[in-house]
């Protein structure tokens, strides 16, 4: 008997929809990292992609609970004097949604060569639309 790997050739990879319209960012970020990562086939290996892609639509209607609205905060560094910056959630929410689902998704994927390969499978939009139809998505 041999172990059987799964390689990235012999992968189908399919499309998924997840509505984070009034879900939580947590549960939304869970269910398309583990879509993104293939932990859902039979074929799961760690070390290979052998996830689908997502598309996550109405990234500007997640919720998020308790005071996180105002009190979380995201903060970036350029790396020269002065180059701190910190925005709310409340901020990104009006400026850039995609990001919310983004960071969250992006912090539950492997921090390696892996996981920026896996990354670029996630497609994230503010509204409803979004030009992945061709490819005939299945809703989450």
């Amino acid at each position: 008997m041999s172990t059987y790997f799964a390689k990235t050739e012999e992968i189908k990879r399919e499309w998924w929809v997840i509505d984070a319209g009034s879900q939580h960012l947590g549960r939304v970020a869970v269910k398309a990292a583990s879509l993104l990562r293939g932990k859902h086939k039979v074929a799961f290996a760690p070390h290979v992609d052998t996830g689908d892609f997502v598309v996550v639509i109405n990234a500007e209607k997640v919720q998020v609970s308790g005071r996180k609205e105002t009190a979380k905060i995201y903060m970036s560094f350029s790396g020269y004097v002065g180059g701190h910056k910190s925005r709310s959630f409340r901020d990104y929410r009006k400026r850039r949604p995609e990001f919310l689902i983004e960071h969250a998704v992006r912090g539950m994927l492997p921090h390696n060569r892996l996981g920026r390969g896996v990354y670029r499978k996630l497609k994230v939009y503010r509204g409803n639309a979004h030009p992945h139809a061709a490819q005939n998505p299945r809703p989450v």
